[in-house]
């Protein structure tokens, strides 16, 4: 699978109400084929202070650390 991250609403459901974007098939990021590289539309080091706009970026690098280990 090339495509790790799409756009869903807060309980996982994919739709058009949920893309931001209008990115084809809610697509939010996407690995090369060696999987080596990620292309990401969201900006989720942009949200990772309160005073930076808030905090849910850390939910997204939070969890990628964790499932890294």
């Amino acid at each position: 699978e090339l495509i790790p991250i799409k756009y869903c609403d807060e309980i996982g459901n994919i739709n058009l109400k949920s893309n931001p974007n209008g990115s084809i098939n809610n697509i939010a990021g996407i690995f090369n084929n060696k999987k080596n590289i990620l292309g990401m539309m969201p900006h989720p080091e942009r949200m990772i202070d309160p005073s930076l706009s808030g905090e849910d970026g850390s939910l997204f690098f939070n969890n990628l650390i964790n499932n890294l280990k």
